[in-house]
């Protein structure tokens, strides 16, 4: 399950590079007129899901900080 964890954990802050990278170029060739994507996404959005990825990381990262310093989760049964 950990190793689970951290393949997720990798995939989505190499996946939000790659997303805040295309909005870039995309935004770049939109400069010349042309486009990537046809329209289907624009940069804004392409970085909105950026930032959706890399925050689900960070909140994925202090969750196993907080575990490995031997903090209790919490219980919501209360």
């Amino acid at each position: 399950m950990k190793t689970l964890e951290i393949i997720v954990r990798r995939l989505f802050f190499s996946g939000s590079f790659a997303l805040a990278a295309l909005a870039v170029l995309e935004k770049i060739m939109n400069v010349f007129h042309l486009t990537l994507l046809k329209g289907y996404f624009t940069p804004i959005r392409l970085l909105e899901f950026s930032a959706i990825g890399l925050l689900f990381t960070i909140v994925m990262q202090l969750h196993q900080i907080r575990i490995a310093l031997g903090g209790k989760t919490p219980e919501f049964s209360k």
